[in-house]
């Protein structure tokens, strides 16, 4: 059974506790790396600036702490395998829906299961709905 590593483990401590729960469910189905949970300002301006995320410092969910969103990528990490990052995504919703947990996926920001109007795809992320 997968399970994360310590760095995966302490990145996903920063995040909501709604988080940890559906991806502390979804590592033993599905091999997975947590990336990213909380950010920095500085770190938010840095990803801005690379053109990973359109929010500045302070706009983002991963700027709260906890933070209320987290990057997840499916294990081994295949970043041009689109029909995986598909399948992984289906599979946290799934998980987070059986919690009773919105969540939002960088894949299909306006959540209406059609990916192809997504104009930004940040496929690691997941997001709790407020």
């Amino acid at each position: 059974m997968p399970r994360f590593s310590q760095r995966s483990a302490d990145r996903l401590a920063t995040c909501d506790p709604r988080l940890e729960l559906v991806f502390s469910e979804v590592v033993k189905h599905f091999d997975c790396s947590i990336l990213e949970g909380h950010r920095s300002n500085e770190r938010q301006a840095q990803m801005k600036a690379e053109g990973k995320s359109h929010l500045g410092p302070g706009e983002s969910k991963h700027n709260h702490m906890p933070s209320l969103a987290v990057d997840v990528a499916p294990y081994p990490i295949d970043w041009n395998d689109r029909d995986r990052w598909m399948r992984f995504s289906g599979f946290v919703l799934g998980v987070a829906r059986a919690h009773g947990i919105a969540l939002r996926w960088g894949g299909d920001w306006d959540r209406d299961w059609d990916v192809a109007d997504n104009r930004f795809n940040d496929w690691p992320h997941f997001e709790i709905v407020a």
